[in-house]
């Protein structure tokens, strides 16, 4: 995978965290190998949710890239936001005494446990696009600021719908922080337009097959929309497949958030207003970064535990630049 560090850009904040010249995390870790002084080597324990997503896959193979770059090993494994399938991973991870855990958590609540499981082993972890609901356990919770994302995307597709139109609504997995705050982020923008109504909202977990169920029990709802704002590329996929086999695509205006390549296609190809490029191999790539940081020095050299990188929209004016969720100049 390509880095495209300084391509996506960074907030202030972040890049003021990233070039100080010491972290949050003053103290070393108790497991071995780990503190100043400590080299390279040894395994990263991956856990993701699913690598048949094009963006955790993307997730997988910069880790596993970034890891071999700086001396470790990786093993992968994929919880599908399943929290004793992550339990599970956790413990077999601790009984491998890996030299450091990263982790895209299978709920903001639910993920508390296991991370202080992990932590109390003495196996540092490090989290990567979402976040857990307690500080101060995991070293860094490296995410999309979706808020900001959402905003960019919303304010496109109402562009799109000159401010009117009844729409629909496709929500991720309700346990992960992400999706409420990407559909607050909707519902912030979409409220100043008091011709658009949101006519049903329906969860699809973030899947394609879903999406394209999901919005096929609306269409039969509600025949004469004309908008889809959905929580993720693949349940917007879904929704378009659902459009076209229904014969009405070139009617309904459909948002996307993640920036995966089909959907980038979609947008090229007029299927899809835009979609919000999440820097999914920026953040992955520092947390493999900062991990390696801290096992040599006991700091990650981050201002803080909790970084938000920002998103960036992706409409037809900037879609070919974008590949592999790496953006060009």
């Amino acid at each position: 995978m390509k880095r495209g560090l300084a391509l996506l850009g960074l907030s202030m904040a972040v890049v003021v965290g990233l070039t100080a010249c010491g972290g949050s995390d003053s103290g070393t870790d108790s497991g071995s190998g780990t503190g100043a002084g400590a080299t390279g080597g040894g395994t990263f324990a991956v856990i993701t949710v699913d690598p048949s997503n094009p963006y955790w896959k993307a997730e997988v193979n910069t880790a596993a890239a970034e890891a071999k770059k700086l001396g470790y090993e990786t093993t992968v494994d994929a919880h599908n936001n399943d929290p004793d399938k992550q339990n599970q991973f956790i413990d077999a991870a601790i009984s491998k005494k890996v030299k450091a855990i990263i982790l895209d958590p299978a709920g903001a609540k639910e993920s508390v446990g296991a991370v202080q499981k992990a932590t109390d082993a003495g196996i540092p972890v490090f989290l990567v696009n979402a976040e857990i609901d307690q500080q101060g356990i995991a070293k860094t919770q490296i995410v999309s600021n979706n808020a900001q994302g959402a905003t960019l995307g919303a304010q496109e597709w109402a562009k799109a719908m000159d401010g009117k139109g009844e729409y629909v609504e496709l929500l991720g997995n309700p346990t992960d922080n992400n999706a409420k705050v990407r559909s607050d982020g909707y519902a912030e923008v979409l409220s100043q337009f008091p011709d658009l109504k949101r006519v049903q909202q329906e969860t699809a977990n973030w899947d394609r097959a879903e999406g394209k169920q999901k919005m096929e029990v609306m269409l039969r709802a509600h025949p004469d929309v004309t908008g889809v704002v959905a929580g993720n590329d693949e349940m917007a996929l879904g929704a378009i497949q659902a459009l076209k086999d229904a014969g009405k695509l070139a009617q309904v205006k459909v948002l996307g958030f993640d920036g995966n390549q089909d959907a980038v296609n979609a947008v090229r190809a007029g299927e899809m207003v835009a979609t919000v490029l999440q820097p999914i191999v920026q953040g992955t790539t520092l947390a493999i970064q900062q991990a390696d940081s801290y096992l040599k020095t006991g700091k990650t050299d981050a201002a803080q535990e909790k970084q938000a990188l920002d998103c960036v929209l992706i409409t037809k004016d900037n879609a070919e630049k974008l590949n592999g969720f790496v953006l060009s100049n």
